[in-house]
């Protein structure tokens, strides 16, 4: 496959010199790759359909990404398809392909056709790539019978149309229309221009947050620390275990260990957060969540 970005043919001169499976076959080789794993078997089924994955790129080169990339796309759905395919439901290979082709392809066109994401629910999925097209359909449709739609009756008969809210209707519309600009660009022609990202808010933090941020995590973990020792020995282990690891133990290890129940250790953990409790309610209720 051409690396350049053109769009490598004899990839698809390829796919269609590649053999037609019939049901008995296709059947045969599906159950080979999922109770053998046989690559061979599978390497044959995608071969085999990788004329269908081409021609349902081909669809969607009107939304200007490389043909390459739509194949590889395509293809990475049809591998999906065939991990995912259950051969004792009855269903051709192909008709279950489809699905996840398409899927695959669409995923990519959205992901690229914005720096902002363009959405990922299945009714923004739906206006992205249906839209334009019932948009000029009914268009049509009312400058034939004589009628002048405004905006906010194109949308809500697009709303309509597609099953979305009118909401996702307006946004899509805003996103479609619209382009990606460099925040580094300048406001104006000059030179001397201020550039669009000297316009954006700092939204970090400020010296003075940073101080009172810095003030209210010192007091909290000296808290903890005066509440923690207050705890007995076993306590004080059982607390450190569940809650102070990047990866907390379970019960069950805490009591093979302790040579305790499961039980018995959840009933002494849930003693040892009743009295740090205890000790924390005369300092701050800001802790609290960390028992929740």
């Amino acid at each position: 496959m051409a690396l350049d970005g053109s769009y490598d043919q004899s990839l698809s001169r390829r796919a269609m010199k590649a053999e037609l499976l019939d049901a008995e076959t296709e059947l045969r080789l599906a159950y080979a790759w999922r109770d053998e794993r046989c690559e061979k078997s599978l390497h044959r089924l995608i071969t085999a359909y990788m004329r269908l994955a081409i021609s349902m790129a081909a669809k969607f080169k009107r939304y200007g990404a490389p043909m390459n990339d739509l194949i590889q796309e395509a293809s990475l759905g049809l591998m999906k398809a065939a991990d995912k395919f259950d051969p004792d439901r009855g269903v051709r290979f192909s008709t279950y392909a489809v699905w996840w082709i398409k899927a695959s392809i669409q995923d990519y066109v959205m992901r690229n056709w914005s720096m902002v994401r363009t959405g990922s629910t299945s009714s923004q999925k739906s206006l992205f790539f249906n839209m334009r097209r019932v948009q000029a359909r009914l268009e049509r449709e009312a400058a034939s019978s004589g009628e002048n739609l405004d905006r906010h009756q194109l949308r809500q008969m697009i709303a309509s149309e597609v099953g979305v809210p009118l909401h996702d209707v307006e946004m899509m519309e805003g996103r479609l229309s619209g382009s990606d600009y460099s925040l580094n660009a300048t406001q104006s022609v000059e030179d001397e221009g201020r550039e669009w990202i000297d316009t954006l808010e700092d939204d970090s933090e400020q010296a003075a947050e940073t101080v009172e941020n810095r003030h209210d995590t010192d007091c909290l973990r000296d808290w903890l620390v005066a509440a923690l020792s207050a705890l007995n020995d076993r306590e004080q282990f059982i607390v450190r275990e569940r809650k102070l690891r990047e990866e907390p133990r379970t019960l069950e290890s805490l009591g093979n260990e302790l040579g305790l129940s499961k039980e018995r250790v959840r009933q002494l953990e849930a003693a040892a957060f009743g009295k740090m409790r205890k000790s924390l309610e005369g300092q701050s209720r800001e802790v609290h969540h960390f028992f929740a």
